[in-house]
């Protein structure tokens, strides 16, 4: 039966082209639009390298402080703070400490680049998935001892080598050569916690290390033995964080401080939000403007499902007549608007690579390598079928009132 539904439903659209073609240019359109967002949101926040184990891993990105007088503070976590208290907790795998990148220059051929610099420890590299083209990352060893060597992403490589290799070659930066140990894959822009052109030692800003403050220019990275530890080491953090409040100089002072997943970290900055990061309520707000988003243009199709039904009521009475079951046109009606629709999403895919295409080549995103994956596929198959139903099926239980002799007519009720 199914089959016979889309031999119908495909005669039915190539006869009314032109109803087809609004059709699929509304769908497509609105599948490009919602499947450009999936992609950079699953570019941003899902298991990509060099975060790919997003399930074991949290990041400490601020500190708050909240002072009895009324006056607030926040921003990034202190070297001090999170080698001394974050470091030490016991229950995570392993933990970095890295820094924020910096903006430095370089000069080849009288042309100048500019670029990120983040200075990263042993444990930044073991946590991370890099994806290495030559060479490897500096050991414990050129950490100790501050070795002014240096690992570069690819662009830096080719703008300042060219095609040929790097490693063991000299790259001057802010006039300090650094000898280069690996060329990594270019990390997008979006990928704060990892993202750089240049990382080196963290021990060449050894005169961070030992000033004062919960706050300064510095970030943990947290990677857990399994999934099930995550909440054992928040309610570590938690406590150990609690502890420091009690003993802050300035009695009254509240302090804020998460090991947050990138998503929750994302969360609690767009909602303003305290101890909870509140995934549920971005996810609820996600979800309703995904649904907004498809119910305008499903209205339209709707209003033109329900026009191209009155046209064809006579074809409608004349099944009836010869005994068609409401169901079974209900059933004709939906097919033909969730194959119109999957055709729709067809063309909201090769539409959604050429736009993803363009912005990766535009340099909007800084190394954005936006596609469409399995994960991003999937959703855009899910949208376009319940796309499909939602504009098929009141359309369909208006045809199935419609009675024999009132659809010859012409007529509806």
């Amino acid at each position: 039966m199914l089959k016979n539904y889309i031999k119908i439903a495909w005669k039915v659209l190539l006869r009314r082209k032109f109803f087809t073609f609004i059709s699929l240019f509304g769908i497509s359109f609105t599948l490009m639009v919602l499947m450009v967002a999936t992609s950079l949101f699953d570019h941003t926040f899902g298991p990509q390298m060099p975060e790919r184990d997003m399930d074991n891993l949290l990041f400490v990105n601020m500190m708050r402080e909240e002072h009895s007088e009324g006056y607030s503070s926040s921003g990034p976590a202190s070297y001090h703070f999170l080698d001394r208290n974050v470091r030490t907790l016991q229950t995570p795998e392993q933990v970095s400490v890295n820094s924020m990148f910096f903006q430095v220059n370089s000069y080849i051929n009288n042309r100048k680049l500019a670029l990120d610099i983040k200075y990263t420890d042993r444990e930044f590299w073991d946590i991370l998935e890099f994806d290495f083209l030559e060479g490897g990352a500096f050991g414990q060893q050129e950490v100790a001892g501050a070795s002014r060597v240096a690992v570069i992403n690819e662009s830096t490589r080719n703008q300042y080598f060219g095609a040929g290799e790097a490693v063991s070659k000299t790259i001057e930066v802010d006039q300090v050569k650094y000898k280069v140990v690996g060329v990594v894959k270019d990390v997008p822009v979006l990928r704060l916690n990892s993202y750089a052109d240049i990382w080196v030692p963290i021990t060449l800003k050894s005169q961070d290390f030992n000033k004062p403050g919960l706050r300064g220019l510095y970030f943990a990275t947290i990677k857990a033995h399994n999934p099930a530890d995550i909440p054992k080491i928040k309610a570590e953090y938690a406590a150990m964080l609690q502890k420091l409040e009690d003993q802050h100089p300035v009695k009254g002072t509240k302090l804020s401080s998460f090991p947050d997943t990138v998503l929750e970290a994302f969360a609690r900055t767009f909602l303003g939000r305290g101890k909870e990061p509140g995934l549920a309520i971005l996810y609820s707000i996600l979800a309703g403007l995904a649904f907004l988003f498809m119910l305008l243009p499903a209205i339209n199709l709707v209003s033109i499902n329900i026009s191209r039904i009155m046209e064809r009521s006579s074809e409608i009475g004349v099944r009836k007549a010869f005994g068609a079951t409401s169901s079974t046109i209900i059933g004709q009606f939906i097919v033909e608007n969730v194959f119109l629709t999957l055709l729709g999403g067809i063309l909201g895919f090769a539409l959604s690579a050429a736009v993803l295409k363009l912005i990766n080549d535009s340099g909007v995103i800084v190394y954005a390598d936006l596609g469409l994956n399995l994960r991003v596929f999937a959703w855009g198959l899910l949208l376009s079928l319940i796309f499909g139903l939602i504009s098929g099926v009141y359309p369909a239980y208006k045809m199935s009132r419609l009675k024999a002799v009132e659809a010859l007519k012409g007529g509806s009720k």
